[in-house]
C-alpha cells in the first residue's frame, strides 16, 4: 500500500499533458485516479487547471458564463494565423453564444427524433453489407473494415457528399482532429492545415452547386445550413465551410471509436459478452457503458471568464481548464464500483456527450450507429475473436483504434 501511495504521488507530481509517458496512450486511467484522489483540481506546468472529478465537470459543462469555449486565445499561439486556427475557432464545439447558438439550432432541426428514426433502415442496409462483406473472409480489420465506414457514410449522406467522393473524408479527419493534441510536431501541423484546405477546396464546390440544386431542409443538413432561419438568420459563408467540416469530424470520429472501443471492450470481458449475446436487449444500456468506460473524447476545455473557485480551489480569470471526461466517467463519487464494465448498468450519467447547452448535437444519432453497429455484428459473428495486438490511434484526446483485428469464428 505504501508502494502504491508513493507511486500515485509520483504520478501526480510529474503530470503534465506535454510530456505523457507511452504509457499513458495505453491506460490512461492509472493516472486518471491518483489525480482524482490526491489533486482533482490540478495545476499544470503551464499554468491551467486539470479537472478530474464528476461533479466538476458537471458544473463548469453548465456554467457557461463563467466558463468559456471560446478558443480564440488559446489557439492562437499553438496554430498561428493558420487554416487550423481557422477551422477550429469557427466550429461550433469551440464557441460561444451567439455562433454556437444559430448554428447549433440549424443542425438541431435536421437531427429531430423523428429524422433519426428514418435513418434507421439505410443504417441497417449498411451495417448488414458490411457485414456481409466480412462474412466471405476468416478475418478482418474491425476498424478499417466496420467502424470507421459507418459514420463517414452516415455523415456523407446527411451532407449529400456523392458516394464516389467520400474516399478522403475520413484522412482529412483525422489530420484535422489530431492537431488538437497537446503536442504537435511540425509534421502534424502541416498535415492537419494541409487538410483543412483541402476540405475546404472541396466544400466550395459542394456548396455551390447545392445552392443551384437544393435538397431537403428537413433532411440535407447541408442545404439546412446554407437556407438559415426562416426569420432571415444565415451562417457566413467562411461560417458555413468550417462547420461543414467540423460535423464531418464530430461525427466521425467519436462513432467510429465507440464501435471500436466497444467491440474491443467485449472481447476484454468476455462474461459481458455473453450477456448481451444471451440478452440482445441490453443492447441500450451497453451503448451507455461503452461510451463511460471508453469515453471517445477524453478531454474536453475551457476557459474562465471570471474569477471562480472549483472544489474549493480558487481559479483566476483567464485560466484554461481541461475537462478530463476520461477520469470523470470512473469517479467512484457517481459510479459504483467504477472500474467495473457492465452492460447493464444503472444509472449511467456518465459525460461523454458534454452536458449543459453545449452537449452533443448528434448524441441521439450516435448512440444508433452503435446500437445497431454493434448489436447486428454481435448477432452474425458472436465468438469473434483477436487475430493480432490492437493498434491505439497514440492519442491522448480521442480515445481509439486505428486497427483492431479480429477472426470471425
Amino acid at each position: 500500500m505504501l508502494a502504491d501511495a508513493m507511486d500515485e504521488r509520483a504520478i501526480v507530481e510529474t503530470f503534465d499533458l506535454r510530456t505523457l509517458p507511452p504509457a499513458f496512450y495505453d491506460d490512461p486511467y492509472p493516472a486518471y485516479a491518483a489525480l482524482r484522489r490526491l489533486s482533482p483540481v490540478h495545476r499544470l506546468p503551464d499554468g491551467g487547471v486539470f479537472l478530474t472529478r464528476w461533479t466538476d465537470l458537471d458544473r463548469v459543462y453548465r456554467d457557461t458564463e463563467t466558463f468559456s469555449s471560446d478558443k480564440t486565445r488559446e489557439f492562437r499561439p499553438k496554430f498561428g494565423d493558420t487554416p487550423l486556427y481557422a477551422h477550429h475557432t469557427t466550429s461550433l464545439v469551440f464557441n460561444d453564444p451567439p455562433l454556437h447558438t444559430r448554428v447549433r439550432r440549424l443542425i438541431a432541426g435536421a437531427l429531430t427524433p423523428r429524422a433519426i428514426a428514418a435513418m434507421e433502415p439505410d443504417l441497417i442496409r449498411l451495417v448488414d453489407a458490411l457485414l456481409d462483406a466480412m462474412a466471405d473472409r476468416s478475418e478482418a480489420d474491425l476498424i478499417e473494415d466496420f467502424a470507421a465506414r459507418i459514420p463517414v457514410e452516415v455523415i456523407g449522406n446527411l451532407l449529400g457528399v456523392p458516394r464516389d467522393e467520400r474516399g478522403p473524408l475520413r484522412g482529412w479527419s483525422l489530420a484535422i482532429l489530431g492537431a488538437l493534441e497537446p503536442v504537435l510536431s511540425e509534421e502534424q501541423l502541416a498535415r492537419g492545415n494541409r487538410a483543412v484546405e483541402e476540405f475546404l477546396d472541396y466544400l466550395r464546390v459542394l456548396v455551390a452547386d447545392r445552392r443551384r440544386r437544393p435538397g431537403d431542409p428537413a433532411t440535407d443538413i447541408l442545404t439546412r445550413l446554407i437556407q438559415g432561419e426562416a426569420d432571415g438568420e444565415r451562417l457566413t459563408e467562411h461560417e458555413l465551410l468550417h462547420n461543414c467540416i467540423f460535423l464531418l469530424n464530430a461525427g466521425h470520429e467519436t462513432t467510429t471509436n465507440l464501435i471500436g472501443n466497444g467491440l474491443e471492450l467485449l472481447i476484454r470481458f468476455p462474461r459481458e459478452r455473453a450477456r448481451l449475446v444471451d440478452d440482445p436487449g441490453l443492447i441500450a444500456t451497453a451503448i451507455e457503458e461503452m461510451l463511460r468506460y471508453e469515453s471517445s473524447n477524453q478531454f474536453g476545455n475551457r476557459r474562465t471568464t471570471r474569477d471562480t473557485e472549483i472544489g474549493g480551489v480558487a481559479i483566476p480569470a483567464g485560466t484554461y481548464l481541461t475537462l478530463c471526461i476520461g477520469a470523470a466517467n470512473r469517479d467512484p463519487e457517481q459510479f459504483p464500483d467504477p472500474d467495473r464494465f457492465d452492460v447493464a448498468r444503472r444509472p449511467n450519467r456518465h459525460l461523454a456527450f458534454g452536458a449543459g447547452p453545449h452537449i452533443c448535437a448528434g448524441l441521439a444519432l450516435a448512440r444508433l450507429e452503435g446500437r445497431i453497429a454493434i448489436a447486428r455484428f454481435l448477432a452474425r459473428f458472436p465468438a469473434y475473436e483477436p487475430a493480432g495486438p490492437p493498434v491505439r490511434g497514440g492519442r491522448a484526446r480521442f480515445r481509439g483504434f486505428l486497427s483492431l483485428p479480429v477472426r470471425l469464428a
